[in-house]
């Protein structure tokens, strides 16, 4: 799959999701769950303030009995809700909604009610469609770890990997990003990328061909590749870039959201015992959408 229309094409073929939305009461929240719903690949509850949400529905001319709606009047007690409902399995996937960031994720890691499995480790992944590259291109960590050891970056790895093979990408290239492809020991990144790049030759980490360091422009440019003489499996062809810390990683998001109106994009948190929607509370209702269909696909 190449573009988020296949993979809506494709979810409609598969059994529908159900999504509980935490403090769903915004308009492009409660936009984009009825867009999913209307598509036919998930049944989505709104948990929230139910006066703001008919009020939304009434300004946006939707019929809130596409919604099942549970009403809780205020933020944390509405995220917290939603975060049990998923741990209850009554839900498959959550997403977050007009609550903040450090809310939505201080409600699932937390050890008693959240969503965090034990010793697990959670990633943010993006989804990325641009003109200017041929296929989709899966990046992280943009919004979760700060700066991941080596440990943490075999795990979110292992998570590129399998958001890609939901996506019909059997055998994904996998790119370990530093400043430049030379072997420099002064640079973490660059002695971290040979040391995963190892592991993924031995099997370590499986189901992909991975390759790095490598600097972002010989990831996504053969031709830069060529005049730098890099003989590279995945050069100029990758599906997967790991960055080497969330700075990296998330301006790399924003520059094309911002720079470049033509792409398309989504977000979720893998790791947690759902797939968890995390996008910008400014995101539009298309990111929202495409973020949902994502967490579709990798809902078990």
């Amino acid at each position: 799959m190449n573009s988020f229309e296949q993979i809506f094409e494709k979810l409609q073929s598969l059994p529908k999701k159900r999504l509980i939305a935490a403090w769903g009461v915004d308009d492009h929240t409660i936009n984009a769950v009825f867009r999913a719903i209307n598509l036919g690949f998930v049944e989505g509850t709104l948990v929230g303030n139910k006066t703001m949400i008919l009020e939304v529905c009434k300004a946006e001319n939707l019929d809130c009995n596409m919604f099942n709606i549970v009403n809780v009047e205020k933020e944390l007690d509405a995220v917290a809700k939603a975060v049990e409902m998923v741990r209850n399995g009554e839900g498959d996937i959550l997403m977050k909604g007009q609550c903040s960031t450090d809310k939505y994720m201080r409600a699932i890691l937390n050890k008693e009610k959240g969503l965090l499995p034990p010793k697990a480790v959670l990633s943010h992944i993006s989804v990325l469609s641009h003109p200017g590259y041929h296929k989709f291109l899966l990046i992280s960590d943009m919004a979760v770890i700060p700066v991941p050891d080596l440990s943490q970056k075999v795990a979110i790895t292992r998570y590129l990997v399998k958001t890609a093979q939901s996506l019909g990408i059997a055998k994904p290239k996998v790119a370990f990003l530093a400043a430049t492809e030379q072997m420099l020991a002064g640079m973490p990144a660059c002695v971290e990328a040979a040391m995963l790049a190892k592991m993924a030759d031995r099997g370590q980490i499986s189901g992909c061909i991975a390759d790095g360091p490598l600097a972002l422009d010989v990831c996504l440019n053969k031709e830069a590749a060529a005049i730098k003489k890099l003989n590279s499996p995945v050069a100029g062809d990758v599906d997967c870039i790991l960055f080497p810390n969330i700075e990296s990683a998330n301006v790399m998001y924003k520059c094309t959201t911002q720079l470049t109106p033509e792409a398309k994009q989504a977000a979720i948190v893998c790791g947690a015992m759902a797939p968890c929607v995390l996008s910008s509370r400014a995101d539009s209702i298309e990111t929202k959408l495409n973020s949902i269909a994502l967490a579709a696909m990798t809902a078990q």
